[in-house]
């Protein structure tokens, strides 16, 4: 089994060098996922709020517009320095960088009254950690807001699904089930409020350009896709072009919502 460490060198170099094509990623950038993201952080004022695994620096910036402060974070610099500038072209003032772990926080207990983590948890190498984190770093009665793929239920979906986000970005690690991502916040002390399941579409030729995947392994996820059964077809909604050619796919986005009880210690 790869270690942590050795999962984290492998992300810091995956994303090191890709991170100006995720702050141009349109689907970074918008969807649905993140419009019910900013639609359940705004439900309550927010003082102050922290983005894990801020890649582009996205979600932190449509938080940003409805919290007094936003810190972004991430554990790749490279990324940070693409974030930040995202940030500053963009004209926004209460958005600060940090460099950090996912699963190490360097955050005080209880400093945040929000956390929110976007499309990125699967890259992590203990999510568990990561949940437990996220509870010391809010404050009593703080919410957690975090969004992921979401494994299909279907076994062998799964196992397709799973290759071909392997094949296409070495630093996967793992998606989860509902199931588990509510074990994962109700064993970190967070009280589960919202589960919601969003359908998002993949362009595989920018997808896979996105992750700077090798020829040979781009190949496999449009071979992959090329030959998959039908059913499994049909529930990762393939599409193809009038050569019989896989020209995009979708997968489920999982958002949990959970909040640190009122008189819980961190």
């Amino acid at each position: 089994m790869e270690s942590a460490a050795e999962i984290k060198r492998r992300v810091r170099e995956q994303f090191g060098a890709a991170g100006d094509a995720y702050v141009r990623s349109a689907g970074h950038a918008s969807g649905d996922d993140l419009e019910a993201l900013v639609a359940v952080a705004r439900r309550e004022p927010i003082d102050r709020a922290l983005d894990v695994a801020t890649g582009g620096g996205h979600t932190a910036l449509a938080v940003a517009a409805h919290a007094r402060s936003v810190v972004a974070s991430d554990l790749t610099e490279k990324m940070l320095v693409e974030a930040a500038r995202h940030v500053t072209q963009r004209g926004v003032a209460n958005v600060a960088p940090l460099l950090t772990d996912a699963e190490a926080i360097a955050a005080r207990d209880g400093a945040f009254d929000l956390v929110t983590c976007r499309i990125a948890p699967h890259h992590f190498a203990d999510c568990a950690l990561f949940v437990r984190e996220v509870a010391r770093v809010l404050r009593p009665g703080g919410r957690a807001i975090v969004i992921d793929s979401v494994s299909p239920d279907e076994p062998h979906v799964d196992q397709l699904l799973d290759s071909v986000e392997r094949w296409r970005d070495p630093t996967h690690v793992r998606s989860y089930t509902r199931g588990e991502w509510v074990r994962f916040f109700e064993e970190a002390g967070l009280r589960v409020e919202q589960t919601s399941v969003y359908l998002k579409t993949h362009e595989l030729v920018d997808w896979i350009a996105r992750s700077r995947a090798t020829p040979e392994n781009a190949e496999k996820v449009y071979s992959a896709l090329r030959s998959a059964p039908a059913d499994a077809r049909e529930r990762l909604a393939v599409e193809y072009d009038e050569k019989g050619e896989p020209i995009s796919f979708a997968d489920e986005k999982l958002l949990i919502v959970g909040r640190k009880p009122s008189g819980a210690t961190s």
